[in-house]
């Protein structure tokens, strides 16, 4: 096992790998920008190195940076978290050159799903159903037009090296298709450096459901079961849960056993996430393969009692998996709480936290780096922490959620609270009547 890990990443994530890493009794190595110097991840690990200056560019992006800290208190293995460089195969690269354990899959599994024509084209030839669209980048207007009449509308045009929902368009009828196309390569070439775009039939009412997996050095995958991604704004999650409330028992093992084929495909080993679309018809598709730990992780974790940090740690450490599937056994949800104004267009709000209570509770989990004085920074992402609610039943989750959304008072910024609250009160919601479109009608009282 790993006698000292440094953490590549900030703020939530960070101290949640640290809890795990003290629990396994690793030392732990924390990086921090001088925006972060007061952050809690600092504070609980074993060791603290400022890498840099605010801008991610500056430090939590910088290889140079990290790779002379992690020399320099002779860490063996390095965490990255999610977001930064979690998912960058030079960095994982790296890792390896250097003698340091990239905890993660290997480079060329993150570069073979880290390009989304090449990802696509594995699971072709793996079997998993995958969205009708183009063979290949587009390589002109004429090209996507002659496609998408093929098809028929709507079609959606993404960026190949894209996320976030950046050089994403949606086009319903021929007249709209040169902008977009136009529209959708500049903002890729301006996002990724890279203005490959390539185009898929639109699914209309899609669920967003993610299939976690897990997979060992010896050629073992698993699959842990679903969660539901399907509330988003601008293709950004904000509230995940499992079992999904659109799942039935056929879905979940078709739908397990196509993302066990996935990572199969790529010998993946590490945990990860296969994300499929899922029609109002129950057919599904593969969206993509995220090859790092998710936001979300802790939602699985809550309803099939499993620490995914540490079975990532002991996979990168060569320890086999069981191989077991799981299914929930509880029902969880999570809210994502950002220092954003809902009432403003959800405009980030950094600034200084003047009074913070946190909930608690049984059924109740939050993670958060956050505490009464800190000074959220503006450099970064805006989420600050997560509340995750587990019960029995879905309905139970959502009422325990209710109430620790009701106690959870952050003053000096604003945030999602009361966006959460008044979602946890929705009809439709509470329903499950929801789709990754369900945001776009939903009014904030």
């Amino acid at each position: 096992m790993f006698k000292k890990v440094l953490i590549a990443n900030r703020g939530e994530i960070a101290l949640r790998v640290i809890r795990t890493c003290r629990e396994m009794g690793i030392k732990t190595v924390a990086v921090y920008s001088t925006a972060d110097k007061d952050s809690l991840h600092v504070r609980f690990a074993d060791e603290a190195v400022c890498i840099g200056k605010p801008a991610s560019a500056d430090s939590y992006l910088n290889i140079t940076r990290l790779m002379a800290a992690a020399e320099i208190t002779n860490a063996d293995a390095v965490h990255p978290g999610y977001g930064f460089l979690a998912e960058n195969a030079r960095f994982a690269e790296i890792c390896l050159e250097h003698g340091i354990k990239f905890i993660g899959p290997t480079p060329a599994m993150i570069r073979s799903m880290g390009d989304k024509i090449t990802a696509k084209e594995t699971m072709i030839k793996a079997g998993v159903p995958v969205i009708p669209g183009s063979e290949g980048l587009l390589d002109s207007v004429e090209q996507a037009r002659s496609l998408a009449k093929e098809m028929g509308y709507p079609v959606i045009i993404k960026a190949t090296a894209g996320g976030g929902g950046k050089g994403m368009r949606v086009i319903w009828e021929d007249s709209e298709l040169e902008r977009a196309y136009n529209t959708a390569k500049a903002e890729a070439l301006a996002s990724f450096k890279n203005d490959g775009i390539y185009m898929e039939k639109f699914v209309e009412e899609p669920r967003h459901i993610e299939i976690q997996v897990a997979g060992d050095q010896y050629g073992k995958v698993c699959h842990l079961s679903e969660r539901d991604c399907s509330i988003q704004r601008r293709h950004q999650k904000l509230v995940e849960e499992s079992p999904s409330p659109f799942m039935t028992p056929d879905l979940r093992e078709k739908m397990g056993e196509a993302a066990i084929k996935a990572a199969s495909a790529i010998n993946y080993e590490s945990v990860g996430t296969i994300e499929f679309l899922v029609d109002k018809h129950r057919n599904f598709y593969f969206m993509e393969m995220n090859t790092r730990i998710q936001v979300e992780h802790c939602v699985t974790e809550e309803v099939i009692n499993y620490d995914l940090i540490k079975e990532q740690i002991k996979i990168a450490a060569g320890v086999p998996i069981s191989g077991r599937n799981y299914i929930p056994e509880m029902h969880a949800i999570e809210c994502r709480i950002n220092a954003e104004d809902p009432y403003n267009d959800f405009r980030p709000s950094p600034g200084k936290i003047t009074v913070l209570h946190q909930p608690g509770g049984h059924g109740v989990r939050v993670d958060s780096h956050i505490y009464a004085g800190y000074v959220i920074p503006p450099f970064y992402d805006s989420m600050i922490g997560k509340i995750i609610a587990v019960a029995r039943t879905r309905e139970e989750a959502i009422d325990t959620m209710s109430r620790a959304l009701s106690e959870y008072v952050i003053e000096g910024v604003k945030t999602t609270i009361p966006f959460h609250q008044q979602l946890m009160r929705n009809e439709d919601f509470r329903k499950g009547n929801f789709t990754t479109k369900f945001l776009e009608t939903f009014v904030l009282q």
